[in-house]
Order: structure tokens, then sequence, then C-alpha cells
């Protein structure tokens, strides 16, 4: 990577995503379960500002309220700069600015693309001249979503969710993400996913087959085509996480009746991202759900994953 150590300070840039394909498998030695994702990373942006310091800290900034996250060392971007500290011998420390763009315990990764932007950040700001293997790497070992959030565009994620293979994606999709005034636990939404399978372990569950993501899905993203993508989309922790919040399953109506071609969470919610067929049906929709006083943004994807921003 870049040595820009001499820079007062370095911005970097990671988006958000949505899974547009969730399959759930069994849950693994590690205490994770085995999934098959299908990521598409979107113009929502998490931009971290990395200053030297002899410690380490973190402030927040932006639209998105985050007065509830923790600014200690549990947070995401704290243990990704100390982790690369740790690894490449550094011996000071950094301040991070983070503007938040993307819901927070929203099921869109905004912790993960914190990660991963703070990982280059500081990557640049020290002048450690890790390579993107080794970032990549290091952000296996922060969390599922982080070298997703690291790489960007278009992926196959499996095992944890972390072994990315790149997928081929034509063109550009239209999103229109209605966002939530809670958020809902991963965890949590995982948990209730097994309690619902352990209620019903007479039944044959697919947790028992390795998850595989649809040729379906993979052959609508290589075509570009948001009406094929449309009907491939599916996620597996959308029926638990609506058994936490139910008033969620509304939303999901009121999108597809006001002209989405489809509506899914997006990973653990509650996030609910509509696919739609142009920016001009977006644009539509985005008026018809901020009629009925949800919060509304637009997006579209695949967008780059994370890189340094030059001010």
């Amino acid at each position: 990577m870049t040595n820009a150590a001499a820079s007062p300070v370095v911005h970097a840039r990671a988006p958000g995503k949505i899974n547009v394909f969730l399959k759930v498998g069994a849950v693994l030695d590690d205490g994770y379960h085995e999934v098959a994702t299908a990521y598409q990373a979107v113009s929502l942006f998490e931009d971290v500002r990395a200053w030297p310091s002899d410690g380490f800290s973190v402030e927040f900034t932006g639209p998105i309220d985050a007065s509830g996250l923790a600014v200690d060392g549990s947070n995401l971007a704290i243990k990704a700069a100390r982790a690369l500290a740790r690894k490449s011998g550094y011996r000071g420390g950094v301040r991070l600015s983070i503007e938040k763009n993307v819901p927070i315990a929203g099921g869109m990764g905004g912790g993960s693309a914190d990660a991963a932007a703070t990982l280059l950040a500081c990557d640049t700001l020290w002048g450690t001249e890790a390579t993107r293997e080794d970032l990549i790497a290091i952000a296996a070992t922060l969390g599922a979503d982080v070298p997703f959030a690291f790489t960007g565009g278009t992926a196959i994620g499996t095992g944890r969710g972390d072994q990315l293979s790149p997928a081929l994606a034509k063109g550009q999709f239209h999103w229109v993400l209605a966002l939530a005034e809670f958020g809902l636990s991963t965890p949590g939404v995982y948990n209730e996913l097994d309690r619902h399978r352990e209620r019903h372990a007479q039944d044959i569950f697919p947790a028992q087959i390795q998850p595989t993501v649809d040729a379906n899905v993979l052959q609508a993203l290589r075509a570009g085509d948001p009406r094929m993508l449309a009907e491939a989309l599916h996620n597996d922790l959308q029926a638990p996480a609506l058994h936490l919040a139910p008033g969620l399953g509304a939303v999901l109506e009121l999108g597809e009746a006001n002209g989405a071609l489809a509506g899914l969470l997006s990973g653990s919610g509650p996030t609910v991202a509509f696919l739609v067929a142009d920016a001009d049906s977006a644009l539509e929709l985005q008026v018809a759900l901020s009629a009925s006083r949800l919060r509304v943004v637009r997006a579209t994807g695949p967008v780059h994953g994370a890189r340094i921003i030059h001010d």
C-alpha cells in the first residue's frame, strides 16, 4: 500500500452492503454459522479520517445517530487499528473520526465498513506497507463481513461469509432502502433462527446441507437484469427477524405495493432493501415510502470497496 505517513490526515472510504442472497447452514465450531451469500456493495459509504496520535480513539459524525456506539476498545474500528499496529509492530496510535452514513445495526455492514476503511487509513497513515492480502487477512479476524467491505463490488461469500470469490455483475442495480428507527442484534437474529429450527427439529432443514448460492442469482447478476434478480432474492434470516420485529412485514408489503420489483431484509435487518427497475422507479418509490413517514434513501450497486480519498 502507498506510504503517506507525512500526511496530517488520511481519508478512507468503504461501502455498506446488501446480501442479495443468504442461506444459513449449521453452526461451526467457532460459534459462527456456515453461510452462502451473494454480497453487493452499495453507494452508502462510511468515511474514516485518521490522524497520528499516541493512543487510540474514535468519534462519530454524520447523519446517522451514533450516540449509542461504543468508543472504547470494543469498537470495531479501534480493534482494526490495534490489530494492524500489532501485526506491523507500529508503536504509535491513531485518532479516528468516522462519518456514518450506513444504518447502525441495520444489516448493512456499517461497522464492518468502518473497520475496513480504518485498516486502509492506518496502513497509509503509518506507512506500514502492508499488502492487500495482509489487510484482508486482518479483516477476516475482525468479522465475517469485513473482508467484503474491503474488496467491494459483487462477491460470493462462503464459510462464515469471509471466504470471498468475485462474482461477475453487469450494469447497475437500483435500490431503495427503508431505514428502521431501531436496530436488530445480528447474534439475536441468528439465535432466533436456531430456536425456530430446534422447534421444528422433526423436519428436514437445509441447515443440514452445505449452503450454496442459487445459480439463478449468479445468472441475474451476470445479465445485469433487475427483474431476474428480483425473482432470485432470498434471505434465511428474514423470517426470524420478522418474528422479532413483526412491523417490518408491513414495510415489505408497502414497498411491493408501490412499484418495487421485490423487497427483502438486508442481512439480519432491520433495513428493508427494495430492488427497483431503474432510477426513475427508485425516485417514485422513495416518494411513496417517505409519504408513509418512513426514512428512506436510494443507493446503487455494485460500487468499489475500501479506498483512499484524496481530499
